[in-house]
């Protein structure tokens, strides 16, 4: 009897231990499943406190201020490239004969410098006007080495032996160029190459003093990841900056990153950071330009019903009453080409630089914050923003719309440029192969042009519908 008692003790003793494995396995499965979970679902972000200022006095500096205070002299840069005539700004002084792209400020031993300004990237011309926030897909990374290569050649030389007081206002921007320069080529003209500048500065950079090191203290990726420019407009809606949506709290802080290129410390940043409020709300003034052609009214209103039944979700509504999500759409649902998040996942010593740095601190700190995936912009303007997907691997909006209308290889005009108004876009080549530099080529890592699918479950007649909506916004 004492061993029949036994033997029942230690079954209901196997019982009770499996039914806790069972339990602690239910338990560990539905924790995997939830976290799946959170990479299979639009993620909202947040918004966080931005800073308030004076549009008018945030242009100012845009277009003429110092933020970055070391240049090339402008005896030398008139006398190298000549003095501009299309004065797009309407700047007076000597900021009148530089293109837009530049500024003239003291430099030093009051030195007039040229420096290189955010409008480099961040204003285009179209049709023989310049549009400030519209983003730069004309610019040539190829080839960035020579570009660049009249900061630390024959031209400094000369600067050195017969005029050595102007030497010093060069040297920071030489010292920088010198160390990024041959590290910035991208595979084609037309993208852009922001994240590969960010990476190999801070890479030179003390993470608090700011101070340039002439030995990286990071390990830097050998990919350049290619993205297009988003537009400026855009960001009065979006609680995070940058493809990816990581960039998190002051929007300020990042705008003013390209004072790296040639800050002396961060006693220097924070004069230049006192003036981003004021950027900011220039920036925020943008609005996007209207399309200058004819819209068909009645089939723009049918485009606008399939797009809120198919679009809104991500993209949001327009008009008074319209609401953007501010959606991170994860990588399994949107599948475009992965490169540009997982370089943010696979190198996190920038991104552990960033968030230990003076960026991160004081009174407007801002921070990154990784994610597997992408952000759904707002669209407004997104007919004159050609090239799309954040790659700029799609020429146009009918292809956007129709993955199988996506061209393998293709090239565009970049000296005599046309836009294709029924398709909303650049006109392009179709080419069957690849050329180096001029070909835009999406069998590339970076630079595919998969994912975003949802158009392909349109009919021709509701897809040339929403693009007549998208017209409108």
């Amino acid at each position: 009897m004492y061993l029949t008692s036994l033997a029942s003790i230690n079954m209901v003793r196997r019982q009770y231990f499996t039914v806790i494995i069972i339990c602690l396995f239910i338990t560990i499965s539905v924790a995997f499943i939830n976290k799946a979970d959170e990479y299979d679902k639009p993620t909202f972000i947040p918004p966080s406190a931005q800073r308030s200022g004076d549009s008018a006095i945030g242009y100012n500096y845009l277009t003429t201020g110092d933020y970055l205070k070391s240049g090339l002299p402008y005896n030398f840069y008139t006398l190298f490239l000549g003095k501009d005539k299309n004065n797009f700004l309407n700047r007076t002084g000597k900021n009148a004969t530089v293109a837009y792209g530049f500024n003239v400020v003291k430099g030093e031993n009051d030195i007039d410098v040229v420096v290189p300004t955010c409008l480099q990237c961040h204003a285009q011309e179209f049709e023989g006007k310049l549009y400030v926030g519209l983003g730069n897909t004309f610019q040539d990374f190829t080839n960035f080495g020579k570009s660049s290569s009249y900061l630390n050649s024959a031209a400094i030389k000369v600067m050195q032996t017969f005029a050595p007081n102007q030497y010093p206002s060069t040297k920071a921007i030489i010292t920088s160029f010198s160390a990024i320069a041959p590290y910035m080529q991208t595979e084609v003209q037309g993208v852009n190459a922001a994240d590969r500048l960010a990476a190999l500065l801070v890479a030179h950079r003390d993470p608090q003093t700011l101070e340039w090191l002439p030995t990286p203290i990071l390990d830097i990726p050998n990919e350049v990841v290619p993205t297009d420019v988003p537009a400026w407009w855009l960001l009065k809606k979006k609680n995070a900056m940058f493809y990816n949506g990581f960039g998190r709290g002051d929007f300020g802080k990042f705008l003013m990153l390209s004072n790296i290129l040639t800050v002396k410390d961060s006693s220097e940043a924070r004069e230049v950071n006192s003036h981003f409020g004021d950027v900011l709300a220039y920036i925020k003034s943008i609005n996007p330009p209207k399309y200058p052609k004819a819209i068909d009214d009645n089939l723009a209103a049918k485009g606008k019903t399939i797009f809120t039944t198919n679009c809104s979700k991500c993209h949001g509504t327009y008009g008074d009453d319209g609401k953007y999500p501010n959606l991170l759409i994860p990588a399994s649902i949107i599948r475009t080409d992965s490169m540009l998040y997982l370089g943010n996942q696979q190198n996190p010593q920038f991104i552990d630089w960033f968030n230990k740095s003076w960026f991160a601190q004081g009174d407007n700190p801002a921070r990154l914050e990784p994610y597997k995936g992408y952000i759904a912009p707002p669209l407004d303007g997104i007919w004159i923003t050609a090239p799309y997907l954040h790659n700029g691997s799609v020429p146009t909006l009918q292809a956007l719309l129709n993955s199988k209308e996506r061209p393998r290889y293709w090239k565009r005009n970049f000296k005599q440029p046309t836009y294709d108004y029924d398709n909303i876009g650049w006109q392009y080549e179709t080419v069957t192969k690849p050329e180096k530099r001029t070909t835009y080529n999406t069998d590339l890592p970076g630079y595919r042009n998969v994912g975003h699918t949802f158009g392909d479950r349109l009919s021709d007649a509701e897809r040339k519908a929403v693009i007549e909506y998208l017209k409108t916004l």
